[in-house]
């Protein structure tokens, strides 16, 4: 019954934060243009007309509805809720973002972040595990220390914005424990190259392999799949059941 009650609370909860994505995504400020990455692609969509687009509301509520769900599932009515359920639109919202400009405005993952902290360490105290705190920091600075590494080693397929997000996506997903964090973190990596090697194959067109791609989706989409069965992967195919 739990469980139920907490796939209902979180589908719903997330998906009213999913209808108000296109208010939010019509009020982020435009950034600077880039001068070389305008004369090479073009400007950037504004925010105004990306907000506007048809379906994007009903799109926004059904995926952060499911996400929502699927969250439920995985946690039960557990503290954990406290702070996944928030992040869920807050996810919807970015990887749309992304996906049409390949840029993730510090402006809501940088505040995110820290409400997220606070919200972990308020979970963690009720909770009394501090072995969960100290994973979730752990994994913060784990995760962006990796990230932060393969954008100064090879900055042009990494936006810095994706360094930002990751410490987000480490700081929960280690505090759902090892499992959720290492299955999340590496899956992220699956679900971006898998699908375009794949692509690349299929049209015998290695050009495709350099083109630039953006990485939140998958960032977000992989810590989904870390906290519904992180646990799960890492348990039975990983740690050999033990």
């Amino acid at each position: 019954m739990s469980t139920v009650l907490a796939v209902a609370f979180s589908a719903l909860l997330a998906g009213l934060g999913g209808a108000l994505v296109p208010r939010w995504v019509a009020r982020l400020p435009e950034p600077e243009p880039d001068p070389a990455l305008v004369e090479k692609e073009g400007p950037k969509p504004l925010y105004v007309d990306l907000a506007a687009r048809p379906h994007l509301g009903a799109g926004a509520v059904a995926i952060a509805a499911l996400s929502g769900a699927i969250v439920g599932w995985a946690v039960g009515w557990d503290w954990p809720l406290v702070y996944l359920v928030p992040l869920v639109p807050v996810g919807v919202l970015l990887a749309y973002v992304d996906l049409r400009t390949r840029l993730l405005p510090s402006i809501v993952v940088v505040p995110t972040t820290v409400v997220a902290l606070v919200l972990v360490v308020a979970v963690s105290a009720v909770e009394g595990d501090g072995d969960a705190l100290v994973r979730a920091l752990v994994g913060l600075v784990a995760v962006r220390s990796f990230f932060w590494v393969l954008w100064w080693v090879r900055s042009a397929g990494m936006g810095f914005g994706d360094v930002r997000l990751s410490a987000l996506l480490g700081l929960v997903l280690g505090h759902l424990g090892w499992g959720q964090l290492l299955v999340g973190t590496y899956s992220s990596f699956l679900l971006f190259g898998v699908p375009g090697l794949v692509l690349a194959v299929a049209r015998r067109d290695r050009a495709l392999l350099r083109t630039p791609y953006p990485f939140g989706p998958a960032m977000l989409a992989g810590a989904l799949l870390g906290v519904a069965a992180g646990a799960w992967i890492w348990s039975h195919l990983v740690a050999g059941g033990a």
